[in-house]
């Protein structure tokens, strides 16, 4: 039988199963989206019972069939979200929505005990995201608002780690969870901010990523880690597999822009235009921005398609066309129709632009893909430090098909090369290899990082 490591992909819309062999070549995956349930107070929740029976049951088959050996069990999942435990080690709490929205004032009165908002928020790292966005504001909530389930919290576990306390018993909280934009990690000490000691809140200490615990089920031993927060999962084969510093673009509805070797702080100017810090499995700083890029172009794609008479899917015909680029580029200059005063505008740009002035829908999405990119390069410089030493641009995701996109990111900076990445599944295949000194023999040697896209 081969070895396999299973990792668990715990998504907002889909929930994922991959088996890796010992090659990091996946062998099985099965994906579903699962019902959602409401929380006490009728706010819509992904329910946890139902995923931790899908993964007891999953580990189970997996064991009876007999196909695969499996040497080892992790998780990533989404961030910003807590469980809580009692004294008997039961659940307090629904798997709360991020979204969910909660008073203002249970974060400023934070800001005003500790330093003052902009202090705050750049010693954390974190945004003032709202809801319950920054998780070390749950725990606030929950002393103010539900003092009655308070008092009966014994241990605070990152939705990562509660997966494999599930398996364990175990626990533990790591890097990655912690340094996602919760409040709770003092980025200039690189210990938990303050203000949990202060309010006598206890945490785990945080261990490496590559800890495992043996675990028996139905006679079958394996190995489970710790889990490991999404973002910073999917860093890890190119921080394995690139030989030269790089950036990461990862696009979709959101554009984040993750820069791992960006040593200098976050400053509060960075803080005000969408940036934060994660932190690497290692504890090292990862410096992000991030651009709704995928909402901007799903809005002017449809209103394209309106104002031109075609399929809102029609963008995916436009093919890059050189001579046009450098005619709208010598026409319009630095003029940006559809963002003209930066991302900020893009309300603005698509209440005002008159569409009339463009000749063709190609003419017309060529130009806002030209407006878009400068948007995004603004968003990737705000994590290109003085001193920039990053040689290669690796691109997933959506807009890693857009060769308008990539064409023009490349003569954006031509002084980097711009890759985009083959690789499947990076968020699991990131959680298989930080535990990859489960399996007997691991194989793992590099990643084909490099086989990817030419720009002519």
């Amino acid at each position: 039988m081969k070895e396999v490591i299973a990792v668990f992909d715990i998504g907002k819309t889909n929930k994922k199963l991959v088996l890796f062999d010992n090659h990091f070549q996946v062998l099985y995956e099965n994906e579903r989206k699962m019902n959602t349930i409401k929380d006490e107070d009728g706010f819509e929740c992904d329910d946890i019972d139902l995923i931790t029976t899908w993964i007891s049951n999953s580990l189970k088959e997996i064991i009876l069939q007999k196909k695969y050996d499996l040497a080892g069990v992790n998780f990533s999942t989404y961030g910003a979200s807590l469980m809580f435990l009692d004294k008997k080690e039961n659940r307090l709490t629904p798997l709360y929505n991020y979204l969910k929205e909660i008073p203002s004032s249970v974060s400023g009165e934070l800001f005003v005990e500790y330093d003052g908002k902009n202090e705050f928020c750049r010693k954390t790292a974190s945004p003032a995201l709202g809801a319950l966005l920054n998780s070390g504001i749950q725990i606030l909530w929950l002393q103010k608002e539900k003092p009655e389930i308070y008092r009966e919290i014994e241990t605070i576990l990152h939705f990562p780690q509660y997966l494999s306390f599930v398996l364990t018993g175990k626990v533990v909280s790591e890097p990655t969870s912690i340094g996602c934009h919760t409040f709770m990690w003092d980025f200039d000490k690189m210990d938990y901010h303050d203000w949990l000691k202060d309010k006598n809140i206890t945490l785990p200490e945080p261990v490496s990523n590559k800890s495992v615990f043996p675990v028996n089920v139905m006679s079958s031993d394996f190995k489970v880690g710790t889990g490991i927060h999404d973002s910073s999962a999917s860093l890890v084969p190119y921080l394995k597999g690139s030989s030269e510093e790089f950036i990461l673009v990862s696009t979709g509805t959101w554009c984040i822009n993750m820069n791992p070797f960006n040593k200098e702080p976050l400053t509060a100017e960075q803080l005000q235009n969408d940036c934060l810090c994660y932190l690497t499995p290692e504890k090292e700083q990862v410096k992000s921005s991030r651009l709704f890029m995928g909402h901007f172009h799903e809005n002017w794609s449809e209103k394209l398609a309106r104002h031109f008479g075609v399929a809102n899917s029609f963008y995916k015909t436009v093919k890059r066309n050189d001579n046009l680029i450098e005619s709208l580029v010598n026409e319009y200059g630095q003029i940006s129709e559809f963002f003209p005063k930066g991302k900020e505008s893009f309300e603005e740009g698509l209440q005002n632009v008159d569409l009339a002035i463009f000749k063709s829908y190609e003419e017309s999405y060529t130009k806002f893909m030209v407006d878009l990119t400068d948007v995004c390069v603004e968003s990737i410089q705000l994590v290109i430090p003085e001193v920039d030493n990053t040689k290669i641009l690796y691109v997933t995701g959506g807009f890693a098909r857009n060769e308008i996109f990539i064409y023009l990111l490349q003569k954006k900076f031509p002084n980097k090369k711009v890759i985009v990445s083959e690789i499947d599944n990076a968020t699991a295949l990131g959680a298989a290899l930080v535990i990859a000194d489960t399996f007997s023999n691991p194989a793992f040697s590099e990643l084909s990082l490099q086989s990817n896209h030419k720009i002519d």
